[in-house]
């Protein structure tokens, strides 16, 4: 049996992720800053599903939460960084603390869970590290501008990491989507024109089927969606002002 453990596992994609690898027999870890919620998910999954509430910006607790499902599951073979926050909005009229709170959640506790489940991933047989990044990581978004930075900060530790931990055999990857139909999306109060202009058209579900397969992909980066991945295409084949017009376009009012 493998073993996956999964932040923001109560909601979204990271609860539609752990719906997907339940039901192909995997032992799945849920975190989750909502102990409620949280536990819904785990009485719905029933055997061989595990939960404990974390805040992944503690260090310390991730650690502690990282080994008490490695010795309850028997081992961790992956580890699905889904947890993150996002906030719409002109970055100067959105509270400075939702700033500190994004990086911190985004970026900080991806590196602590990364590091926490480091231990258990070197005696595993086939490990992997798969994380959040986004479309947003490919040209800064307006409107998402430190939710874009905190996603560039993720494909970036992706990429390092990936090369470093080879030698300890881990695979470190990334999935790259646009704009999933989840409560994060849904619940703005702000929408941002690039938003309304590209529309909502991927499902957590499709997330969580993209994950299963970047596990079994030689990608650092999977990007989701044919629209996506033909902007990722033009990024390569053309000057990178190119897709600074077409973020304009896309962004406009």
């Amino acid at each position: 049996m493998s073993h996956i453990l999964i932040t923001g596992a109560a909601s979204g994609i990271g609860l539609a992720t752990a719906r997907r690898f339940h039901s192909r027999g995997w032992s799945v870890g849920l975190l989750d800053m909502n102990a409620q919620a949280l536990q819904a998910v785990e009485a719905e999954l029933g055997e061989r599903a595990w939960s404990r509430a974390l805040d992944v910006r503690d260090a310390a607790a991730c650690r502690a939460a990282a080994d008490a499902f490695a010795v309850q599951a028997g081992g961790l073979d992956v580890l699905f960084n889904a947890a993150g926050i996002l906030r719409m909005g002109f970055v100067e009229e959105v509270d400075p603390e939702l700033h500190r709170r994004t990086l911190e959640i985004n970026v900080q506790g991806t590196l602590n869970m990364c590091l926490a489940c480091l231990p258990h991933l070197k005696r595993a047989t086939r490990p992997h590290v798969l994380n959040m990044s986004s479309a947003s990581a490919l040209y800064g978004v307006p409107h998402l501008a430190v939710y874009s930075a905190s996603k560039f900060a993720v494909r970036g530790l992706t990429e390092a990491l990936d090369l470093e931990w080879r030698r300890h055999g881990i695979r470190v990857q990334d999935l790259m989507p646009p704009f999933v139909d989840t409560p994060m999306v849904r619940d703005q109060a702000f929408q941002a024109p690039v938003v309304k202009r590209m529309g909502v058209k991927l499902s957590a579900e499709e997330i969580a089927v993209a994950a299963e397969h970047a596990l079994d992909s030689d990608r650092v980066h999977t990007p989701v969606g044919l629209p996506f991945r033909l902007t990722v295409l033009m990024e390569k084949l053309t000057p990178r002002r190119a897709t600074r017009e077409l973020m304009r376009w896309l962004s406009r009012p």
